[in-house]
This record gives structure tokens, sequence and C-alpha cells, in this order.
């Protein structure tokens, strides 16, 4: 059997089981309320995952609308992004590693070392406090937001190579091959914090002299494995949105179908450059709640005279 069908089998029977973990887990701990996601839960799943499938990411442009209609809480939010985000990936990883060419060896590599990643990361992650959360999500937006920027300026003047554009080789080998396992365990572990893996994933591979259409089934089938191993320990601990992640899980499928298979590609230059102000702006608001939080826990340490 050839090993990539392999490979979409594996993922589909990972996805299974973790769906089937997250139904049983989520009936059991639900608390009162209504579960099921309204149209503004829907809504941020369909055009989040839209235009994540064109190329410009979902962690990012997710969190800023959260945060924008105060949706989830901050110390919720990676939670809810991994388990909320993981089947309109993987449904973005089955189209791609099926239609692009890439050798196995690196593909199964570089995906086993971002799930490794991931299962650290989340560990660390889904035990931090709200501050620290807040504070790492707003680097981290910050640092997405120079990745975006750059692709903004190189699709506006592709004569301006802040970047390397990449080789033409479908595959990695020795020292490279190494390097490329190391930087994907640590965008594995990131993607737990909040950070995407798709931007710095497409770098890594432009560096490594690769054909840059070979990061697509790379880096979106790392996240799809990744995400539902990571994914267990935030249900686990009950630090994600249950109702914010059932929007994105079922808003996002169809959005991912009509990007991939119908849509194909737009000319985002302008959605580029918006998505970059509004990640800035969460960033800095995200900040702004870390530095006032800590105020806060400082007076309440001083003790009274």
């Amino acid at each position: 059997m050839n090993p990539k069908t392999l490979l979409l089998a594996a993922l589909l029977a990972i996805t299974f089981a973790y769906l089937a973990f997250w139904f049983v887990v989520a009936r059991r701990h639900r608390r009162e309320g209504r579960a099921a996601p309204g149209p503004l839960e829907l809504g941020i799943g369909f055009v989040s995952n839209f235009f994540d499938t064109l190329g410009i990411g979902s962690f990012a442009t997710t969190t800023s609308m959260y945060r924008l209609w105060n949706i989830v809480r901050d110390e919720k939010i990676p939670g809810t992004l991994n388990v909320g985000h993981t089947p309109p990936t993987v449904t973005q990883a089955v189209i791609y590693i099926t239609i692009v060419q890439v050798e196995f060896q690196t593909l199964a590599l570089l995906i086993a070392s971002a799930v490794a990643g991931s299962w650290l990361g989340a560990g660390v992650v889904s035990g931090m406090p709200r501050r620290r959360i807040q504070v790492g999500m707003g680097t981290a937006l910050l640092v997405a937001a120079v990745l975006m920027t750059i692709t903004a300026i190189q699709a506006w003047r592709p004569d301006v190579q802040i970047l390397p554009v990449g080789g033409t080789a479908l595959g990695l080998s020795g020292a490279k091959l190494a390097a490329g396992c190391g930087v994907n365990f640590v965008l594995g572990a990131l993607m737990t914090l909040g950070i995407g893996l798709y931007a710095p994933c497409m770098i890594m591979i432009s560096l490594l002299g690769m054909d840059p259409t070979a990061a697509f089934p790379i880096m979106m089938g790392s996240c799809a494995f990744l995400m539902p191993t990571a994914s267990i320990q935030f249900i686990r601990k009950e630090r994600y949105d249950l109702r914010a992640a059932i929007g994105l899980a079922i808003g996002g499928i169809p959005a991912v179908l009509i990007a991939a298979l119908i849509v194909k590609s737009l000319p985002l230059q302008y959605v580029r450059w918006l998505v970059v102000v509004v990640v800035v702006y969460t960033a800095a608001a995200l900040l702004r709640s870390a530095a006032l939080e800590r105020g806060t826990e400082g007076r309440r340490t001083v003790p009274a005279t």
C-alpha cells in the first residue's frame, strides 16, 4: 500500500478517536447552559478557516475576533484554538497531502517532530496562569504580525525578496533534515500557545532549499496530527470554551472545502494588510491586559498597615 495512504489512514483514525474522546468528555463535564454555537461563533469558524486555507492563517485572526467581541476568556483561547480548529485542519491536510508531491520520509519525520513538541507544549500551556498566557499570546501575535508583514510586502512587491523564495527539492536529508525536525519540534510546542505553524514552517522550508509548494502538506499535516494530541490535554483540564470550539469545527469544514476545491485562490493583498493591523492591535491589547493584571497582583500582595 502507498505510504501516503497509510499516513492518511492513520490521520483519520486519530481524528475519529479524538472526536469520540471530545464528545464523551464534553458530555460529562458540560456545565448548565447552551453548548450549541450561535451565528457569530459559526461565522468566526467559517471566515478564519476560509482564509487559513488560502494562506492567511487562522490562529491570529481567530484570537483577534474572540477579543474583539469578548467571546472567549484569554486563558482559554489557546485551548479553544487547538480543540476547535482540529477538524478543519484535518480536512485541509487530507486535501493537500493527496494532491501535493513531497518526499514521504521528510513529510513523516517533520510531522512526528511537531507532534512531539505539541505534547510537551500543551502540558505546560494548559497549566499556565492567565497573565502568562496573555504575555505569551501577545508576544506570539507580534511575531506572527512580523511574518505576515513580510508576506504582504513580498506579495505586493515581488521584486523585493526579504526571505528566500526556496528551491526545487521535494525532500530533505542529513543535517538539513535534522535541522528541519528540530525547528518543527519547537513550532509544534509554540502552536499550543496560539502561534500558528504555517508561516514559520513555510519560511523554514524555503530556507532549507525545498519547493515552497511542498510546505503545504508538511505544515497542514503537522498541524493535523499535533492538534488532536495537544487538544486532549486542554479538554481534560477544561481549559477551552466548548461553545466557541464547536463553532470553529462546524463553521470551518465547509469553509475549507469551498476555499480549497472551488475558490482555490484570491487577490489577498488588502486582506493581508488588514489582518496585520488587527493582529498588532490584539497583541498590544493582550500585553496591556497582562500589565494591568500584574499591577493588580502587586497591590494585592502589599500587606495592610
